[in-house]
């Protein structure tokens, strides 16, 4: 549904070129998604996806293709000038699998998903002659790798003067404009202690696995006292050498998530509390390393509403924006998250089919049933209609400034809101 508040129509409608073109281009495509999605790679090894894209890329009229880019072996930096300058327009593509089951994030779709967004802006560019830029990021490493927080703190958008980004990622609920995502820190925990005889002589010794299983134990009872959105996960990595020995060696991976960054920095706290107090109950030395952390997703409400009036006229449905940012909150966490923090920034989701032939629920995101999903025709045809709508965004910000500077001004506003926060 449409808000009555939102525009029905704009000053100039680009979304039919748009379409057509994406369609003219969408059997192309499929053939990258299939590429991509049956050759899986993990983190920064994306080599076959990297070459793929950029091959593909390389091969349009006008596009500047860096590979390789800042550093990182498997990132690219792809650039369409307009006729004149004007805003910079951005789209994060991603192509790594996770180990094990392949593309069950569907990440092959969210490539070709931003690759048709940024290929559609970049045609009406130069068809429109408009003035502007188009810049498609090829972000490595998503699943805990956190290829945009490195092109970020490598200057990739600040070089390019980017003003807004666009991505988008598939999954089982339903199609939203404002998706909220967690904010989420690992950490890895080691305790030192000294062997002795267990049966023997075990007051002679310091159990590091005691330790570890007191800090296991008082998080068990911290949950009590978090708040909806606060999670804390965990696993015993190393338990010891053996029953007969007192531990002298214990260490965990744990994973501390929350609805925001701030909200996060104090459950963090506490969570090192915890491991604090299994240090100084059995006397074992505690190590903390401070593991990938990835901000929370900051949806911008402008961009949002673009986004939606685009999308529900080819058939979409999502809902108005109030409702819209309360049902699309998600403890799910992704380093868009962290160019939400630096710049206005939108990561709508939309959903694909996976069930079985009798339309029973299968698995969603980090599935082997996910993964399968993200192969069919019919979700290639759903990530086609995104590109187009991240297009249209894109376009409207290119041609009506009151509404990137309505963005921006939103984007401000949040980071104002958020130093407040902190203090």
């Amino acid at each position: 549904m449409v808000n009555a508040n939102e525009p029905t129509h704009l000053s100039t409608d680009h979304l039919p070129l748009i379409t057509k073109y994406v369609d003219d281009m969408s059997g192309g495509l499929r053939m990258v998604s299939i590429e991509i999605h049956d050759n899986p790679e993990v983190g920064y090894k994306e080599k076959h996806a990297h070459a793929v894209l950029t091959d593909y890329l390389q091969q349009k009229d006008g596009w500047r293709v860096e590979r390789s880019a800042y550093g990182i072996e498997t990132a690219f930096v792809a650039v369409y000038d307009g006729c004149r300058p004007g805003p910079v327009v951005s789209f994060n593509a991603e192509y790594d699998a996770l180990p094990g089951i392949g593309h069950a994030c569907g990440h092959n779709l969210i490539a070709i998903s931003t690759l048709a967004g940024a290929l559609a802006t970049a045609n009406l560019l130069k068809d429109e002659q408009l003035g502007g830029k188009v810049v498609l990021y090829g972000t490595p490493a998503e699943e805990g790798g956190g290829g945009k927080i490195k092109l970020l703190s490598a200057g990739a958008y600040r070089d390019h003067k980017v003003d807004i980004s666009l991505i988008s990622h598939p999954g089982i609920t339903c199609d939203a404009a404002l998706v909220r995502t967690a904010a989420y820190a690992s950490l890895k925990v080691e305790y030192f202690g000294r062997e002795a005889h267990a049966a023997a002589r075990p007051w002679d010794g310091i159990n590091a696995l005691d330790a570890l299983i007191t800090a296991y134990n008082a998080i068990s009872v911290l949950r009590q006292q978090t708040q909806p959105g606060d999670i804390i996960q965990g696993q015993i990595t190393n338990g010891g050498l053996r029953p007969n020995i007192i531990h002298a060696y214990s260490s965990g991976r744990f994973v501390v998530r929350s609805t925001s960054q701030a909200r996060l920095d104090a459950l963090k706290k506490r969570v090192i509390a915890c491991f604090e107090a299994g240090a100084t109950a059995t006397g074992a030395e505690l190590k903390l390393t401070l593991g990938g952390s990835y901000a929370d997703h900051m949806p911008n409400r402008a961009l949002g509403r673009s986004y939606r009036h685009f999308f529900n006229r080819m058939g979409g449905s999502i809902v108005r924006g109030d409702v819209d940012i309360i049902e699309a909150a998600t403890t799910a966490s992704t380093d868009q998250g962290n160019i939400s923090y630096a710049m206005p920034s939108l990561s709508p989701n939309f959903w694909i089919r996976s069930e079985d032939a009798d339309g029973k629920q299968l698995g969603g995101p980090h599935t082997p049933d996910f993964a399968k999903a993200s192969r069919t025709e019919e979700a290639h045809s759903l990530a086609m209609r995104v590109g187009k709508a991240l297009a249209a965004t894109a376009v409207d910000v290119l041609t009506r400034p009151e509404l990137l500077k309505e963005a921006k001004d939103e984007f401000q506003k949040l980071k104002q809101d958020l130093q407040a926060a902190l203090r």
